[in-house]
């Protein structure tokens, strides 16, 4: 029962039975290289999760350049040649990439600061319009008695 428990906890993953290597080894390869390499048409998902058909082709593409004798950097450079940095997980750090490492945080930077100014020129606005009147008001009486 408890293993039945932790077999049905783990995540599903999206390689189907007849896109497994003969090779225990280059199939853990390929598995290695799958968790590393983004899904291009799903969001921030590994293509050995994904059931998109672009990420069954991306599979594909990883055991076939492994069954050819490709090297794990011979495979991650072909598949940065055909799709792009964007393509890894975790890009590297370079002029290409600069926004897909610091947008997150410029764009919490720029909301941040965008509150910060908001908060202060609704401190600095004078009473509201309605509050003016009333104190025109209360003044006038005391004038026409002079």
């Amino acid at each position: 029962m408890v293993v039945l428990l932790l077999a049905l906890a783990t995540p599903a993953l999206a390689v189907e039975p007849s896109e497994m290597l003969k090779d225990p080894a280059l199939e853990g390869r390929a598995r290695e290289i799958g968790r590393a390499l983004r899904c291009v048409v799903c969001q921030n998902q590994a293509i050995d999760d994904s059931n998109a058909e672009v990420a069954h082709d991306m599979r594909r593409a990883v055991r076939e350049r492994l069954a050819a004798g490709d090297s794990d950097d011979a495979v991650f450079a072909f598949m940065v040649a055909r799709y792009g940095d964007y393509v890894l997980l975790k890009p590297p750090f370079k002029a290409g990439t600069w926004l897909l490492w610091l947008g997150a945080p410029l764009v919490l930077v720029l909301a941040g600061g965008g509150l910060l100014l908001a908060a202060r020129r609704r401190r600095s606005v004078g009473p509201p319009i309605s509050d003016i009147g009333d104190v025109h008001e209360v003044e006038e009486p005391a004038e026409r008695e002079a």
